[in-house]
């Protein structure tokens, strides 16, 4: 097999290519909330990208590619299992466009399922405003969060979290217990710095979006 081939053949459990694979970085962990994962499309082939090793990692999650989704399937998504949908996603008091959450009701974290639009800040608002479903449905916004360690993409804000991330946090929230999760933060750091050995030397570090 030529030296081509072999960089463009794609592990299939990650779909990254072998040469690239994140595969040593899944850790599995089993949260008693459920995990739903709505990916923009832009965000499927960016290597930097860090859903795919969280979706891998977390027992029972569920990912779904899409901008625009069917109604009834998104619907079928949310509610699976008669579980309680809650979107993780910061407040937006005095935005016209979007109408007001319902209020979150605390629930057991074995009732919930979290739902996280993984995405740019900008694409992520689009998906909330082309989906109803989402606009209808009770967040849960981060508070007080240590700055993100994710040095590979660009950032707004050092406070702007990965995806994966900001589901351990959001998870941890909802289980009261963060120590459940801090497996996830291990691996994430050797899937970044195994995504910064792609940089080349002298170039800018990088924050995520």
């Amino acid at each position: 097999m030529s030296d081509v081939s072999v960089k463009r053949a794609r592990c299939p459990t990650c779909l990254r290519a072998q040469s690239a694979c994140i595969c040593r970085w899944i850790t599995h962990v089993a949260p008693r909330a459920a995990l739903l994962v709505l990916q923009h499309p832009l965000e499927v082939a960016n290597a930097k990208n860090s859903a795919r090793l969280l979706h891998l990692s977390v027992a029972g999650s569920r990912l779904a590619v899409g901008e625009a989704f069917d109604r009834a399937e998104l619907d079928a998504l949310l509610h699976a299992d008669g579980r309680v949908p809650v979107l993780l996603y910061p407040d937006t008091p005095g935005d016209p466009s979007l109408p007001a959450p319902p209020p979150f009701e605390a629930l057991e974290a074995q009732q919930l399922r979290l739902v996280l639009l993984d995405a740019t800040w900008r694409k992520s608002r689009k998906m909330l405003y082309l989906n109803p479903a989402l606009q209808a449905l009770p967040r849960l916004a981060l508070v007080d969060v240590a700055p993100s360690n994710y040095r590979i993409r660009k950032a707004h804000a050092p406070h702007q979290l990965s995806s994966l991330e900001a589901a351990a946090l959001a998870l941890g929230q909802l289980e009261g217990d963060d120590a459940v999760f801090q497996p996830l933060f291990e691996a994430f750091d050797g899937f970044v710095q195994q995504q910064a050995a792609y940089v080349p030397l002298g170039a800018p570090d990088l924050k995520s979006g």
